[in-house]
């Protein structure tokens, strides 16, 4: 039996939308790098057990499928990683941004097994999570300009994907919960 879907922006945004509000506490700080750790566990157990049929289906009408979003976290983190190293070493650099709907149309994704992913995906974030924890409450207030978004502080990006994590963990929970696949 399937649970009842009330929007499909409720479909595409599980968490809700990112928003910031601004500099980052000391105490939010740690809570965002506290998701970045966990965010590799639970993406793994959000697939855990699904069958090769279930991760092959998308996690919402004209959405991704399991797949491409469980290889999307470690390619959009990867990025990520990248853009902090990049504003703790350089004055505002300026990033390269990157299509993400077309780089989860590549042949790495139906070829590559989800498990790769997750490995990649923990092994980036224990070097992340030092990286971040390493850093001076001063360096969050550093800057990459992104060319679509402008100034991006390293508190914004640091909140923002500790959202974005969450954000697609939701995308597999819910999907399960609506399929009723346990």
């Amino acid at each position: 039996m399937t649970a009842p879907v009330t929007s499909i922006e409720d479909l595409k945004y599980p968490v809700g939308k990112f928003s910031f509000s601004g500099e980052l506490s000391a105490e939010d700080r740690a809570k965002c790098i506290a998701h970045i750790d966990q965010a590799p566990a639970k993406l793994r157990a959000a697939v855990h057990g699904l069958s090769p049929q279930q991760i092959d289906t998308p996690y919402r009408p004209e959405g991704w499928t399991v797949r491409q979003v469980v290889h999307h976290v470690p390619d959009s983190h990867m990025n990520a990683f990248i853009r902090f190293k990049l504003a703790m070493t350089e004055d505002e650099p300026t990033i390269k941004p990157y299509m993400e709907n077309k780089w989860a149309m590549l042949g790495d994704i139906p070829n590559t097994p989800v498990e790769t992913s997750l490995a990649l995906l923990e092994l980036l974030h224990q070097k992340w999570v030092i990286l971040l924890k390493s850093l001076a409450p001063a360096d969050f207030a550093r800057k990459f300009k992104h060319p679509e978004l402008g100034p991006q502080t390293l508190d914004r990006a640091l909140a923002m994907y500790a959202w974005h994590g969450q954000h697609h963990v939701a995308h597999i929970n819910r999907l399960r919960d609506r399929m009723g696949w346990k």
